[in-house]
């Protein structure tokens, strides 16, 4: 009988040590490591957003692209060895309720990129596509 050893997930190698990189006041694991894990799916716009913030943080490829819709979506993401994100805000978000297909997201997320503070700002549109809520696009602004 072989004895398999686990392998980390692309989600361990970089998993916060304390609190989820989304803001929310709960552990990676319980939080957006549900969702990256595939546990859970989530149950809206924000959600997912946050979850996605989540998954640049800890580099998880898999789930960002699997979250993305089809039609807008990379072959791949390359992640900037240099570039850590530190902090989500959500500025805004509209329908994705439980009847709703569609929602947007207005959110600020801030990083660091060769030691130097930065931030991204962007209105993100998302859908529900075959029962499960996927990223589309978003507008990036300066303010």
């Amino acid at each position: 009988m072989s004895r398999r050893t686990r392998r980390p997930r692309p989600t361990d190698r970089r998993a916060p040590e304390a609190g989820c990189p989304c803001g929310l006041p709960a552990d990676y694991a319980a939080c957006c490591g549900r969702l990256h894990r595939g546990e859970a799916a989530a149950t809206g716009p924000e959600e997912l957003m946050r979850s996605r913030f989540s998954a640049f943080a800890v580099q998880d490829e898999a789930y960002l692209l699997r979250s993305w819709h089809p039609d807008t979506r990379p072959p791949a993401i390359a992640f900037d060895p240099d570039l850590r994100w530190r902090r989500l805000e959500i500025l805004d978000s509209t329908d994705g309720g439980a009847f709703r297909n569609e929602g947007t997201v207005e959110f600020r997320a801030h990083y660091t990129a060769h030691g130097r503070p930065g931030e991204l700002h962007e209105n993100s549109r998302f859908t529900r596509r075959e029962g499960a809520w996927v990223y589309v696009d978003g507008v990036v602004s300066d303010g």
